[in-house]
């Protein structure tokens, strides 16, 4: 008999091109990695009521980073399993129940999205664990929340060793300010946007810098946003990537540097 997968039942709504930015990013970002990797199995937890956000993902995939990409989508009530399935015409894409334990798979890449935003804050140590444990030799899990329509988002890049990085994205056309990221911050940030956290100081220092290149919003947003990722790295803060991602409303960041004291010290 199967385990019983692990986890609970959430909400499950979804838009299509929801998830656009983050499948985008893991194009770009995460790429070689399933290049590289001799089975390029992709899992989609938590698509949904919805498998839209599945189909994109292995339509962004396929065309992108290498044809033969397999992407299954997990969920744990059965009854979205089974409505999914017939979506499955696609080489490729299947549909399975499953929770954190990835049903006994195991895949190069993991996305996990809008998923543990429904769960407890203490939840969080041990989802990640669970999904780690069950990558292949050199896989990543891509774990985030965004907000309905894709335009804020955020994620943590974490592997067996543990959580590498957080990226910030947002549509900048419709960014009033980089504070408004912080409604849209991982479960394992989104209580620590508080003074004296490193996640706060972060935003804050972002926050400031945006404000300072109002002047440059003549030119755009993008040039503003640019402007305030050049000010944010110069105040000391190690941001990775290229301005190419910059121009894109990404930012992104050591884990270490803004690690809640409840996972550095727990």
């Amino acid at each position: 008999m199967a385990a019983r997968p692990q986890g609970e039942i959430t909400r499950g709504t979804t838009n299509p091109n929801r998830l656009r930015r983050v499948d985008n990013w893991i194009a770009a970002t995460l790429g070689d990695t399933l290049r590289e990797s001799a089975d390029p199995l992709v899992v989609d937890l938590g698509y949904g009521e919805s498998p839209v956000t599945a189909v994109e993902l292995r339509d962004r995939l396929v065309a992108a980073v290498r044809p033969d990409v397999r992407v299954v989508g997990l969920e744990i009530d059965p009854a979205r399993v089974a409505a999914a399935a017939p979506v499955a015409d696609p080489p490729g894409l299947t549909f399975a129940r499953g929770g954190f334990e990835l049903a006994g798979l195991r895949p190069t890449l993991v996305r996990a999205f809008n998923v543990l935003r429904q769960y407890e804050e203490a939840a969080v140590p041990a989802a990640w664990q669970t999904m780690a444990e069950a990558l292949a030799p050199g896989g990543a899990v891509v774990e985030g929340t965004c907000d309905e329509l894709g335009r804020l988002a955020s994620w943590v890049v974490l592997d067996a060793a543990g959580p590498r990085t957080l990226t910030l994205a947002a549509k900048l056309s419709t960014l009033d300010t980089p504070a408004t990221l912080a409604e849209r911050l991982p479960k394992a940030l989104i209580h620590r946007n508080v003074p004296g956290e490193p996640i706060h100081t972060f935003i804050s220092t972002m926050d400031a810098a945006w404000r300072d290149a109002a002047p440059y919003a003549t030119f755009g947003p993008r040039q503003r946003w640019l402007r305030t990722v050049f000010a944010t790295r110069a105040a000391g803060w190690p941001i990775l990537d290229r301005a190419s991602r910059w121009r894109l409303g990404e930012v992104t960041v050591k884990w270490q540097t803004i690690a809640p004291s409840y996972l550095t010290n727990g």
